[in-house]
């Protein structure tokens, strides 16, 4: 087991592109990943009063207890700890709050991986959000999320009819921006106060956010 394995965490905005940057950088790392989303998806599969809840907080769009939320994350911690090739994680979708970040924290000290945490925020304008949201579409079959662009009448991966999310509509955007500003922007700020936030400029291609988280984390780019 590594004495000093790479902790990553991602911030943004709904629309910065986080997820492709995410799914990228797993792939070049081989680090593990650990994101909010999906172990919720898979703990409201067991039915249960907690399953249950799980499900109808996130059909109404609204936002899963912090208690849940740690539970999921410090179990996972526990299995990777236990890990002889541990070399590291990316943390995806939490911290959401202040109080988050402060719970992480402790986390990762009571697990001895506090000496090497890197705090990515892939930075976005409001107006980028609206702009990229109001071109996504979500395939009725396979569920693929795509981008909408002109001349594109269905899913080109399987045929799908292609909607969009209600939550994507504009109310639901503003919507999200606001709680991201309320509840979010606290914790940008803390990082930034204790010096470990890595702003990334997300409005480029996506070749080039990636090619900036790389020289952040000082990753060598070579294949």
């Amino acid at each position: 087991m590594q004495n000093n394995p790479s902790i990553v965490v991602f911030l943004g905005k709904s629309g910065s592109g986080k997820g492709t940057q995410v799914e990228l950088l797993r792939q070049k790392t081989g680090l593990d990943y650990l994101g909010s989303g999906e172990l919720l998806r898979e703990r409201k599969k067991i039915n249960d009063f907690t399953g249950n809840k799980i499900s109808q907080t996130i059909d109404d769009g609204g936002i899963v207890a912090t208690p849940v939320i740690f539970h999921l994350w410090m179990k996972n911690f526990e299995e990777f700890k236990q890990k002889p090739d541990f070399k590291g994680v990316i943390l995806d979708g939490s911290p959401r709050k202040i109080k988050e970040a402060y719970l992480l924290e402790e986390a990762l000290k009571w697990y001895e991986w506090d000496k090497n945490v890197k705090v990515l925020l892939v930075d976005i304008s409001d107006e980028e959000v609206i702009i990229r949201i109001n071109k996504r579409r979500i395939c009725s079959q396979c569920k693929e999320i795509l981008i909408f662009e002109e001349g594109m009448e269905k899913c080109p991966k399987c045929g799908g009819e292609l909607l969009k999310r209600p939550d994507d509509e504009i109310d639901g955007v503003k919507k999200r921006l606001a709680w991201f500003q309320e509840e979010v922007v606290p914790v940008i700020d803390h990082y930034k106060e204790k010096e470990e936030l890595i702003v990334i400029n997300g409005e480029q291609k996506i070749e080039k956010v990636f090619e900036d988280i790389l020289k952040a984390l000082n990753i060598n780019d070579s294949n």
